[in-house]
């Protein structure tokens, strides 16, 4: 047909628009163009067709116009697309031939149509970037970042042909980047990071090797977008797909180990924000990297970091209650590289007794797993002592009194505390001894049976002695009972052999034997502690290299006959007694405050057993 006949098919506005300086108007016109294309290529009409495809080359493309060249081209790239299948047949007018080629003209209307869900069209757009990507005069490397999401988005194509060249498009692409000397990674970048998060599998597989790509390439160029690379990848190192799992992690440690400088656009409030949304990520693998991350950024740009504290401390707590033990011994590192400043370790501890006592079940399940390994981390007596202090003044007297028990049990049993326990056993004969048994008293009032062990570890038997007997009938409830269960058996541990071997010398150690049987006095017969004591105690020599003589009776467990005899307390002084200082230690004073916080504990469940009494009351009555 002749461009003549062409004219009749394609209304005067369509055609004058096409030439018009408005590109908003080419476009348009363009549109109208690949409707009128569509209807003749369903029509079968493919000479009219040849016929538009000439009037937009000969009257358009050739024009020496400028503004009718780039009408024609895009009224090409229209009538390509409105061809859809048929295409295949008109290729002979290959526009990339044309000197008068524009590829800036063209790429907007291929970006436009590149999310089309037409197999035929999206087969044909893929066809088309690959023959443009060929042509050595077009670099069609620059213009990627505008067709590259509908690249990916090919990738999850129902059609397999479709997804195949997809993925062989993208391929070539990424092994030219990986040759040239100018790519802009950001925009690309961008577009990887939200295709990372797609459900489709390949699809973030890809995106994720393209990542790890750019991550080793990019440079300077990359560093303003780690923290949205970081937050695409932190998800897929838990993702069910092994091939992503790895890539993702060999990404990620490629990331950690660039050295970035914030002066360079490392935004390190950002990224610690990202790692801060994916410590709360249902997946194990995700919240142990997110607290890396948080690690790395502290021992890197320690003081950009403190900077947004306030904004990730809240999150750093509640990881303490984490399912996984690994995530919590990580969360603790993090918190103790904070802590090593004091006003950041005074809040840490504060922050960390308050989470006890709102969340009891964290103290049962993780107190003595956090409590050791901070001590590891932090130094055992700078933890206990700080623990100590804000316990002292601890209004709630049940949770005092509980959480000194859990502390106390820690001391006694925990590997990692031997040091502070040996500390403890000079607390008659050294400063240093002295002073961590004084931090640590006042808070240990809080509960008997700690006081007690706290006693027999510094070896301050005639104290310990002079605190059982200040025990009055209330006191010794089930809960001391349970408590006094446990430390019998502690006393069989090898945290207590010393103790055991001063048995040895009944002689020089009286106020242990007496406190001992105090202890073994409070027992029930029939329990199993008391069984256990009373066959300690009757191991008990008979003999003394000192001038006290035991003496067995029937039972066959010795007392003393202190008659006349000097008695030796826990510093080897004769005669000495409650009242006297002991390396420094007012022992009368320090009992008497034991007394007067024991006194409000006893007030405090009388009240509590008053208050409950009169709620059952109140019930009754509306009942």
């Amino acid at each position: 047909m002749t461009i003549a006949e062409a004219l009749s098919v394609i209304p005067a506005a369509v055609l004058r628009n096409l030439s018009d300086k408005l590109y908003e108007k080419r476009k348009n016109a363009a549109l109208e163009l690949e409707g009128i294309i569509k209807q003749l290529t369903g029509a079968g009409d493919h000479d009219k067709i040849t016929a538009v495809i000439n009037l937009m080359t000969q009257e358009y493309t050739y024009s020496p116009q400028a503004h009718n060249r780039k009408g024609g081209l895009i009224g090409l790239a229209a009538v390509t697309v409105g061809l859809t299948s048929e295409a295949a047949q008109h290729l002979e007018d290959i526009v990339t031939e044309s000197e008068q080629f524009s590829i800036e003209e063209f790429i907007p209307l291929l970006r436009e149509r590149m999310n089309v869900l037409n197999p035929h069209v999206r087969q044909f757009l893929v066809g088309w970037i690959t023959v443009l990507d060929s042509v050595p005069d077009i670099d069609m490397l620059g213009f990627l970042p505008d067709f590259l999401d509908g690249l990916f988005n090919m990738l999850s194509d129902s059609s397999h042909e479709i997804r195949q060249q997809a993925d062989s498009a993208l391929s070539e692409f990424l092994e030219e980047i990986k040759n040239s000397p100018s790519v802009d990674y950001g925009r690309m970048a961008e577009i990887l990071v939200q295709r990372a998060g797609s459900q489709d599998e390949f699809t973030r597989l890809t995106a994720i090797t393209w990542i790890n790509e750019f991550v080793k390439l990019g440079g300077d160029q990359l560093v303003p977008y780690y923290a949205d690379i970081l937050g695409a990848i932190l998800p897929c190192i838990s993702d069910k797909e092994e091939k992503i799992r790895v890539v993702s992690r060999e990404t990620n440690e490629e990331l950690r180990g660039n050295e970035a400088d914030p002066a360079e656009g490392f935004d390190v409030g950002a990224i610690l924000s990202v790692a801060r949304r994916q410590l709360s990520s249902e997946w194990e693998a995700t919240r142990i990297e997110a607290l890396h991350w948080m690690w790395t950024l502290l021992n890197k740009h320690r003081s950009e970091v403190l900077v947004f504290l306030n904004d990730v401390f809240d999150t750093l707590l509640k990881a303490l209650s984490d399912s996984s033990d690994e995530v919590v011994l990580l969360v603790l590192e993090v918190h103790a590289c904070i802590a090593e400043d004091p006003q950041h370790f005074r809040q840490l501890v504060v922050f960390l007794v308050h989470s006890f006592q709102h969340d009891h079940s964290l103290l049962e399940k993780r107190g003595a797993l956090i409590i050791r390994r901070l001590c590891v981390l932090l130094n055992a007596e700078r933890v206990y002592r700080e623990l100590s202090t804000i316990l002292e003044g601890e209004s709630d007297l049940d949770f005092a009194s509980v959480m000194v028990q859990a502390l106390n049990l820690i001391l006694l049993t925990s590997t990692e505390l031997s040091d502070l326990r040996d500390h403890l056993k000079g607390s008659l004969v050294n400063d240093a001894g002295r002073d961590l048994f004084l931090s640590l008293y006042a808070s240990w009032c809080h509960s008997p049976m700690a006081m007690i062990s706290l006693c027999l570890l510094a070896q301050a038997y005639q104290h310990a002695s002079s605190v059982i007997q200040s025990l009055v009938e209330e006191d010794i409830n089930v809960k001391f009972l349970v408590q006094l269960h446990k430390l019998i058996h502690l006393l069989e541990t090898p945290t207590f052999a010393y103790l055991r071997l001063q048995l040895l010398e009944p002689g020089r150690y009286i106020w242990l034997l007496k406190a001992l049987y105090g202890l073994l006095m409070l027992l029930p017969q029939q329990s199993a502690a008391f069984k256990i004591l009373r066959t300690r105690l009757k191991t008990v020599p008979s003999y003394s290299f000192k001038e006290e003589r035991p003496v067995r009776t029937s039972s066959g467990i010795p007392f003393f006959n202190g008659g006349g005899g000097s008695q030796i307390s826990e510093d080897c002084k004769p005669n000495e007694n409650s009242h006297v200082m002991h390396n420094g230690i007012n022992f009368g004073s320090r009992l008497k405050h034991f007394k007067q916080i024991q006194q409000q504990h006893r007030l405090h469940s009388k009240s509590e057993t008053h208050s409950r009494f009169c709620s059952a009351s109140s019930m009754k009555e509306e009942v």
